[in-house]
């Protein structure tokens, strides 16, 4: 398995039973946490980590490409993501705090730092 901070190989907690097993983060953001904390990692590795198929990880990047909070740049057969950190949060009672505000408060104490351009 991945480790959702590392993005690396780890043991994945199954919800007990009758816990629906929710979190306070979107998928949108377990997959900008993912890629902020490491660029050239697969979108393969990514769906590990966050517990979702790789589709809905291709799609969820497409979202954030096309909402222009995330760049793709190709390297060899490889792809790089690069995070734009300026970019407001999208619902109105975040929008006073941006991108890189939500990842820094997740990577705070822990990690490396996230990376933003």
């Amino acid at each position: 398995m991945v480790d959702p901070f590392r993005c690396r190989a780890v043991r994945v907690t199954i919800p007990a039973p009758g816990d629906s097993g929710w979190t306070f983060l979107t998928n949108h953001a377990h997959v900008l946490v993912c890629l902020s904390r490491q660029p050239d990692i697969t979108l393969r590795e990514v769906a590990v980590a966050v517990g979702i198929t790789e589709r809905a990880v291709q799609r969820i990047v497409r979202e954030l490409e096309d909402a222009g909070v995330l760049r793709r740049e190709r390297e060899g057969r490889r792809n790089r993501y690069h995070v734009t950190g300026t970019q407001p949060l999208r619902h109105p009672l975040e929008a006073h705090r941006t991108i890189q505000d939500l990842l820094e408060m997740i990577s705070a104490d822990e990690g490396p730092e996230p990376t933003t351009v």
